[in-house]
């Protein structure tokens, strides 16, 4: 072209400059849902077969070529351009999982969240309201599915809510579950349901055991007055007070009685 047309001055003003030209193609835009047509460059550096359909045709356009990488580096820029717009121009919702972003103050569109925070404990993650649903991949942590529906919201969780947990977190919430705060608590516990009257019985059992009283005789005898009693107690807190009060009745005449013998 150049060549053919380099015939005066005047004409050399309309001589095609390569470092100022791109190729490009028509390609329909998919995203319209219509016919509508775009030219899409194509970059100085692709493959032909990978970049041009067959048969199609090529426009010369101004403006430089740009290569693949080029390209690719300038799609990243624009699509972070957008999310940070989107970012500044809207707030996220609040609920635990919910990945959706709105303008202040609603629309609110739907939501799929989860009640309780996410738990990351040792390689594992799951939400605490799902405990059963447990992933040791990120992407695979993310696709949990909610557990509960509703609006999406922009209120702030309460204060003190933590926004995730970790092992101290569970172990906190064994102890307070199981109720076992020391090692005397547990004692209580183990005895008969940690019923007031059993810590009595407990000492009472040591200092036979002290005095002689093998451990067996004596849970032996405390066995006989639980059933003696059992008919008459509506729970066993009250059980073991009416064997304790039952036992201490038997000591007491036991003493009297070797009392008397000591006078005769």
């Amino acid at each position: 072209y150049n060549n053919n047309n380099n015939t005066s001055l005047a004409e050399s003003n309309n001589r095609l400059i390569e470092a100022e030209l791109h190729l490009a193609q028509r390609c329909q835009v998919v995203s319209t849902g219509s016919d509508k047509t775009e030219l899409v460059p194509i970059c100085s550096d692709a493959i032909v077969l990978d970049e041009m359909a067959d048969r199609a045709d090529v426009y010369i356009c101004h403006g430089p070529s740009q290569t693949v990488a080029e390209r690719a580096a300038e799609q990243r820029r624009l699509q972070e351009e957008q999310q940070a717009s989107k970012i500044k121009n809207s707030v996220a919702c609040t609920h635990f999982g919910c990945q959706n972003r709105f303008p202040p103050g609603g629309p609110y569109p739907d939501c799929q969240y989860h009640q309780l925070p996410p738990v990351f404990h040792e390689t594992a993650k799951y939400w605490a309201c799902c405990p059963n649903k447990k992933a040791y991949d990120w992407d695979d942590f993310q696709r949990i599915p909610g557990c509960q529906t509703g609006k999406c919201s922009q209120v702030k969780q309460e204060e003190g809510q933590k926004l995730f947990l970790g092992g101290t977190d569970l172990r906190e919430q064994a102890a307070e579950a199981s109720g076992l705060k020391s090692i005397d608590d547990f004692n209580k516990a183990q005895s008969a349901g940690g019923a007031e009257a059993a810590p009595v019985l407990e000492r009472c059992q040591k200092v036979m055991a002290e005095l002689g009283v093998e451990k067996e005789l004596f849970q032996q005898v405390l066995e006989g007055m639980r059933k003696e009693h059992a008919n008459a107690a509506s729970n066993e807190a009250e059980l073991l007070q009416m064997v304790a009060e039952d036992l201490g009745s038997k000591l007491k005449a036991m003493m009297k009685s070797v009392a008397v013998e000591q006078l005769r």
